[in-house]
């Protein structure tokens, strides 16, 4: 299990999300030849943790535990403490989930790790709060059991390391075996999707919910290509749920991550640029085959919202907006029906004919927006015209907070999706913003960044 070394990246200035954690009181150390060096010399674990700037659960950890002196204060004392941003190494963000789900247990941000002082890993799991609850122990008990059984059983747990180690560089070691493609393989595919969608609500099925774009292209590929017309039909529907729920921001466009319930309803609210890449290319594909209206009104309003704030400097796009700001998830995109009617006044009701709040059970903030009734062609029309105004309304809001890194793959999905959906709406001006931001990667790699 081989990772190579990197700059320190607290001192970056392309990582937000490790400037946030740089003046903690915790130790925190960037992964680097000196962290590993040095939890080597003093033969203390590695408390690793993970995440990424717009991760609303990363933000609570760091909250809750990394900024507090009484956590802190065991941090130091027990462990080396290493942090990093996933997206800056996805290698690093790899190799420890793959060793987080072998261990049976699920995945997801913050990731955090627990060590050997050679960087092989023998404990973790994901969020911990400062206090016992949500059925997880406290975190200050979670470091004290482990830091009292790496004095008493180390050599266990160097062993259970090891076997762990090897498994997964086995799991992720690359092969030289060559494969055929066979024509039978993507029905094959589809099928085994099919029979794992929620045909109520859209999506696979249970909760949370993805917007999962690789499955629902796969299905629509073979909907298209092989005639499986149920197939197509189903991502057009679930596509349809999704822009009808709240992950969808009706007011702004753009599709937040994923929905914490199995209707859509429910976002973690973080806006990330590969989901509302694949938005619009999937988005269009549909369009282009059923014509429906939804589709082409959630591309022109998530192409406005990408001109509109993510755009970078230099003509890229940043990464992603947090789903937080002043102190609370979603507080930017949610409303209450007094805010609705003091932004439209008299046109109150009209708006809130075909868009409806929600509070639904567990949900603790204000209520959350979503599409009750698709509007016809002469409400649609009137509608844009009141969402301009809420849209001003909203822009006086303390703003989430931007990731501003120009990612090359992502950027990549995004350029391929305005051109194609330039082609499919007629909409040079989609080109033009495509072409911009393709020459901008262009120029950067030339340049070496």
């Amino acid at each position: 299990m081989t990772i190579l070394p990197a700059k320190n990246l607290l001192a970056s200035e392309s990582s937000p999300y490790l400037r946030q954690h740089a003046h903690n009181p915790v130790h925190w150390r960037p992964w680097s030849a000196e962290a590993l060096a040095e939890a080597k010399a003093t033969q203390r674990p590695i408390l690793l943790s993970v995440g990424y700037a717009a991760c609303h659960w990363c933000h609570v950890m760091a909250h809750e535990s990394f900024e507090d002196e009484q956590v802190a204060a065991v941090m130091n004392r027990l462990f080396v403490n290493i942090k990093v941003d996933r997206e800056e190494r996805p290698d690093v963000d790899q190799i420890y989930m793959a060793a987080l789900t072998a261990m049976g247990e699920q995945g997801g941000w913050p990731l955090t790790m627990f060590l050997t002082p050679d960087a092989k890993p023998f404990w973790g799991g994901t969020y911990f709060p400062k206090e016992p609850r949500y059925g997880r122990p406290g975190f200050i008990q979670i470091m004290e059991a482990i830091g009292q059984t790496w004095l008493e059983k180390r050599a266990d747990l160097e062993a259970g390391s090891e076997a762990l180690s090897d498994h997964i560089s086995q799991r992720l070691a690359g092969t030289n075996i060559h494969s055929n493609l066979d024509a039978r393989l993507l029905p094959a595919f589809a099928d085994a999707i099919y029979s794992s969608l929620d045909m109520e609500r859209g999506g696979l099925r249970g909760g949370p919910k993805f917007p999962n774009a690789p499955f629902m292209e796969a299905l629509w590929m073979n909907g298209v290509r092989n005639g499986h017309d149920d197939h197509a039909a189903a991502v057009a529907f679930s596509l349809q749920c999704m822009l009808s729920g709240g992950i969808y921001d009706h007011v702004g466009g753009g599709l937040c991550r994923y929905s914490t319930d199995a209707e859509w309803m429910v976002p973690h609210f973080e806006k990330m640029l590969y989901d509302n890449a694949q938005l619009i290319a999937l988005g269009s594909a549909v369009y282009a085959r059923t014509g429906g209206p939804a589709f082409k009104r959630a591309i022109e309003e998530t192409i406005a919202w990408l001109q509109r704030e993510m755009m970078a400097e230099g003509g890229g796009f940043a990464s992603s907006l947090d789903a937080d700001s002043e102190g609370e998830e979603g507080r930017f995109y949610l409303w209450t029906r007094e805010e609705i009617e003091t932004a439209l006044d008299d046109d109150a009701d009209r708006f809130l004919v075909h868009y409806a709040l929600a509070r639904p059970d567990g949900w603790e903030g204000e209520p959350i927006l979503y599409l009750r009734d698709e509007p016809r062609e002469l409400a649609r029309d009137e509608l844009a015209g009141l969402k301009s105004r809420l849209l001003q309304a909203r822009a006086r809001r303390v703003r989430p907070g931007r990731d501003d890194k120009v990612l090359t793959d992502w950027n990549g999905l995004m350029i391929s999706a305005l051109a194609n959906a330039s082609r499919v709406f007629d909409r040079s001006d989609w080109l033009e913003l495509a072409t911009s931001a393709y020459d901008s990667i262009v120029a950067s790699a030339r340049d070496g960044r």
